[in-house]
């Protein structure tokens, strides 16, 4: 066996391959950042106000609908949807960077916010966002129901 190195057949290989290690790891990583993208875009998106600077004010049409499915927009009584629309549409009017915040009764049935969010966006709001009180348990989970 001239020009090569020779070997003995009872010589044991001491050398790991780690390519394929590294290719397992590298799908999982791709894997895992997939559906983390996912997870998190199952989340209820709000748009929150911004302030630039502490003494900025900033126009937010606020609708309110109590537990007997009564609206308010900005603390008056709307009798109907028509009402409603033409005061979001003047409160749109007059600031085009408008965000409105819906508060809703806990015994409200949710096709009544559905309707009133859909009358908002049949004026052109699209910056909506939605009041909620903050009672968790531990877990980060709501244990009471509404009552």
């Amino acid at each position: 066996m001239a020009g090569g190195s020779k070997m003995e057949d009872d010589e044991v290989i001491a050398s790991i391959n780690v390519t394929p290690l590294v290719d397992i790891t590298l799908v999982l990583l791709i894997i895992f950042m997939v559906t983390a993208k996912i997870i998190v875009s199952q989340a209820i998106p709000i748009d929150l106000p911004k302030a630039a600077t502490p003494g900025e004010v900033q126009n937010i049409f606020a609708v309110t609908i109590d537990k007997e499915g009564h609206i308010l927009a900005d603390k008056r009584p709307m009798t109907n949807d028509d009402e409603l629309r033409r005061a979001a549409k003047d409160a749109l009017d007059k600031n085009k960077d408008l965000r409105t915040i819906i508060q809703a009764s806990a015994q409200v049935p949710h096709g009544t916010v559905i309707h009133v969010l859909d009358e908002l966006r049949q004026v052109g709001i699209t910056k909506v966002g939605f009041a909620v009180d903050k009672t968790v348990s531990a877990g980060g989970v709501k244990t009471t129901a509404p009552q």
